[in-house]
């Protein structure tokens, strides 16, 4: 439970959001104040999960008791004026199943509740009477956006005005095309188009962007109410006429709620299980001709994928792959994890995994080397967790062995297996691995060559390959696969130890020159299922890499003495990108460390605690962010230096699912009781 009495600390604190499994969404700041292009009442997926359109920007209410007006919603205008001022009344905020408010003012206690259902762009929101003294009048005041999500929307005759009310609803096509239907049942409604000017996104003037934008009112809504009532009104792109609000929320949250059968009972968990979902959306995929794995369906197949974050990410191989364990293995969504599988096997061309899957037909991009390996421990794990035998014997090995003949023979971006067993990767003006950034022709983090993960991954490929091949009875194509693993390793071990600074060069370049640049991409040497090192050389790596980059809600890219240094991210694109993986904290490489830390049975950390209880107190550390940021999930990245304050996405899919995991698969539950504990034990 958070309480808000003060505008800035509400605005700066958190964030709420309601996603759909389209694409879509519900969120705004939990003032109610809009601070970012991208919030939004309804934020519809117009062709899932794309081609996103903030229809209705805000629902603005005033009560009206008597000669009294008072305004329960919260702008941001020009010279930082701030009208009208509901947030004075906003006494309390809590995300449960669903996101929550609690107003007071003048003996009127109201609670509202926001629910985005399932596979619709559709929003509920419920206003319950708790307490009043005398009946009073709820006045609507729907804010229309109507233009896509990257975009912001200016006043002009772009926007059409004519609005048909009956019976409680009102429908508009504000762009002229799209439609927008509000239901409220007993509502009265006076038509009075106009526009509101200059509402200033501060997030947007924090980004170096744009932020100025107008809405349009095509009128307001209004209804009786007293104490006890309860009224919900219903908005959506579909005209909901005879469906009822109530039971819509009822089966939503009965939904929700089902997600959290068989989970601990663990607060940490149920957020970060709510959260996954978010993520898991569906979209119509089409089938290259190359595939290994044909279509049942014809060119265009509706398959699973994973949401790489909001609010401005669509899906990405990459993302897809790392989030795919902890947001469906750990959460028991097995039908999920293989339809995803599925569908990027029926998308490899090349023998590379989509990096992302394109709009409007166009041909998915293939810009990336470690999405199509971390493909192969996804369907490791899948296997581990689902027992699928057949399926992945059956419809994926035959994708594995067409992946890696063509890493062996060499396909895109010089992706080739060298002579020394090694993977080498890269071409100028491109970024292939993870650290991506790029600004016009300035790649920030080439790293083209061999880099330190990739090998880490490439090793992973060959084993996983190896064990599949034996899996189906196939061992002496097992023993050369493995051949060509051990190949790799000892090549791995002389070229990539640094022994000055008893860590892994990230790099070994195009011209064999190695990259001392201490990141944290060589904890994937001693993280993934099969270690590239071990004994006291990965000691040595985790202990630096927990001296130097650690913090309590992820891990540094850079650490602060190194030149490159950026210790807050922001400012305008150029600013931005320039530090995205120079010292900027990442949430999801907590799992790679906490990996790290328990890939040794009784590891003995730094601290003296065992190898669990340190990595429970890790858990229980970053807790404390699931009520920041976006309430109850996990933002992509952080300012390098405390506070570490939340930046980038306000949800991001491998941030939740890496946690997720690592506290489902090694038991790291009951955080707080564990961080009281070692508190009053000093630790």
């Amino acid at each position: 439970m958070k309480s808000f009495g003060d505008f800035q600390k509400g605005l700066e604190a958190a964030e709420w959001l309601e996603t759909n499994g389209l694409g879509g969404w519900s969120g705004s700041s939990i003032t109610g104040c809009n601070t970012r292009r991208y919030h939004g009442l309804l934020v519809a997926a117009i062709v899932p999960p794309t081609e996103r359109m903030v229809l209705l920007s805000k629902l603005d209410e005033t009560i009206v008791t008597g000669d009294n007006r008072i305004e329960l919603g919260t702008n941001l205008y020009a010279g930082d004026i701030i009208h009208p001022n509901g947030h004075h009344y906003l006494v309390s905020f809590s995300k449960e199943i669903f996101p929550e408010w609690m107003y007071e003012v003048n003996g009127i206690r109201l609670k509202k509740t926001i629910g985005m259902i399932r596979d619709e762009n559709t929003i509920v929101i419920r206003y319950e009477v708790l307490e009043a003294t005398d009946p009073f009048t709820m006045e609507l005041l729907p804010l229309v956006a109507a233009r896509g999500y990257h975009s912001l929307q200016q006043a002009g005759p772009q926007m059409h005005w004519d609005a048909d009310f009956n019976n409680g609803l009102l429908h508009v096509m504000p762009d002229g095309k799209t439609n927008l239907y509000l239901q409220l049942s007993g509502s009265v409604y006076q038509h009075s188009p106009r526009w509101f000017n200059h509402f200033q996104y501060s997030v947007e003037q924090y980004r170096g962007l744009d932020y100025t934008e107008d809405l349009f009112n095509h009128g307001i809504l209004s209804v009786s109410l007293q104490q006890g009532d309860s009224v919900s009104i219903i908005v959506s792109t579909e005209n909901p006429t005879d469906r009822n609000a109530d039971e819509m929320m009822e089966k939503e949250k009965q939904r929700r709620e089902l997600l959290l059968t068989n989970q601990p009972h663990d607060e940490t968990i149920k957020q970060l299980v709510l959260a996954a979902d978010q993520f898991i959306v569906r979209r119509k995929i089409q089938i290259a001709e190359s595939s290994q794995v044909p279509s049942t369906g014809g060119d265009l197949e509706e398959a699973a994928t994973i949401i790489a974050g909001y609010h401005w990410f669509t899906d990405w191989g990459r993302d897809t792959m790392i989030s795919l364990p902890g947001l469906c293995l750990s959460t028991g969504r097995y039908e999920d994890a293989r339809k995803i599988l599925l569908a990027f096997a029926r998308n490899t061309s090349r023998g590379m995994l989509p990096n992302r899957f394109q709009d409007n037909g166009e041909e998915p991009e293939y810009n990336n080397v470690d999405g199509t390996l971390w493909y192969f421990v996804a369907i490791y794990k899948y296997l581990q967790a689902a027992g699928d035998k057949e399926f992945i014997l059956k419809e994926i090995l035959p994708v594995l062995k067409e992946i890696i003949d063509w890493h062996f023979k060499g396909t895109r971006y010089n992706i080739k297996v060298d002579t020394d067993g090694l993977l080498y990767a890269g071409e100028e003006g491109q970024q292939l691995t993870w650290m991506d950034a790029r600004i016009g022709d300035w790649v920030v983090t080439p790293r083209m060559g061999k880099a330190v993960e990739i090998q880490a991954l490439w090793y992973n490929a060959l084993k996983i390959f190896a064990e599949l091949l034996r899996l189906n009875q196939q061992e002496h194509d097992a023993f050369v696969v493995n051949g060509s693993a051990e190949k790799a390793k000892d090549s791995f071990i002389r070229q990539f130890w640094n022994e000055t600074g008893n860590y892994l060069y990230d790099v070994i370049d195009e011209n064999g020159e190695a990259d001392a640049t201490l990141r944290p991409n060589q904890l994937l040497a001693i993280s993934l299922p099969f270690a590239l090192i071990e004994g006291e050389k990965a000691r040595s790596v985790l202990q630096v890499v927990e001296e130097k980059l650690y913090t309590p809600v992820g891990l540094r890219s850079l650490p602060a003495e190194d030149i490159h240094y950026v210790p807050k991210y922001g400012g305008d694109q150029w600013h931005r990108d320039s530090a995205y993986h120079q010292g900027t904290v990442w949430s999801w490489l907590l799992g790679p460390y906490v990996d790290a830390l328990m890939s040794e049975p009784g590891f003995v950390g730094l601290d003296g605690l065992m190898g669990k209880s340190k990595a429970k107190k890790i858990i229980a550390d970053f807790s404390h962010h699931l009520a920041e940021g976006c309430i109850g999930s996990v933002s992509e990245i952080f300012d390098a230096e405390p506070p570490h304050h939340p930046r980038g996405c306000v949800a991001q899919a491998w941030g939740v699912a890496e946690v997720l995991r690592v506290i489902k698969e090694y038991g790291l539950y009951k955080m707080e009781e564990i961080k009281k504990k070692m508190e009053l034990e000093g630790a």
